[in-house]
């Protein structure tokens, strides 16, 4: 059986990845690919409790470094449970965020050193990567416009503006210095423009058949 293929969305609050997620694997669908929706942190019942401990409470209430542990340690029970089986299934996965989401919020937004995160990175991963990463990007204040419309929020929404603009241009500095396995989409659109603009990377990049 050919093994899957894995592909992540990212961006800050508001960028509209968990509607484009279950747009995106709609439409593999629609083309005859199995898919796999799923988010970080989260996504494995392991990964799951652990992200309660992550986006509740107040702000403050994890020091960087121990929030970017927390992190990995999820997303290793996520890529081991939930992520690895799928692909080897042959179903494409489509992540609600991954390992950039740590690289950005905790490193670039929050000031934790890029290289401790990069060890953290390749510890939990042991050398597993994305197929493809889609930023979608948006300006901070209109992502977390968004957001503050949604019901609650979680304790990233609650941190400062300027952690969200280090977040923004985190992400974009990411999709720059690795271009063969970013894209950056305008999320700034209608969801449906931005749909199609996501499925037209992913087309471009990955194996998608021609006919459903």
């Amino acid at each position: 059986m050919t093994r899957g293929c894995f592909i992540t969305l990212e961006g800050g609050e508001g960028a509209g990845k968990t509607v484009q997620t279950a747009g995106l694997c709609a439409a593999l669908e629609a083309h005859g690919v199995g898919t796999l929706a799923t988010r970080e942190p989260g996504g494995s019942p392991g990964a799951e409790e652990i992200r309660k401990l992550l986006v509740s409470g107040p702000a403050e209430r994890w020091d960087p470094l121990a929030e970017a542990m927390l992190h990995a340690a999820a997303r290793r029970d996520h890529l081991q449970h939930t992520i690895e089986p799928a692909l080897a299934r042959g179903l494409w996965v489509v992540s609600d965020r991954f390992v950039d989401s740590m690289m950005v919020y905790q490193g670039h937004g929050q000031g934790a050193d890029l290289a401790v995160m990069e060890r953290l990175s390749q510890l939990s991963l042991d050398g597993f990567a994305p197929d493809l990463t889609i930023v979608l990007d948006i300006a901070a204040a209109e992502g977390l416009g968004r957001a503050g419309a949604r019901a609650g929020s979680n304790r990233y929404e609650r941190m400062g503006a300027d952690f969200h603009e280090r977040v923004r241009e985190g992400f974009l500095a990411r999709a720059q210095a690795e271009p063969e396995r970013f894209a950056v989409v305008d999320a700034a659109a209608d969801p449906e423009t931005v749909g199609r603009a996501i499925f037209a990377v992913v087309a471009a990049r990955l194996p998608v058949p021609s006919d459903g």
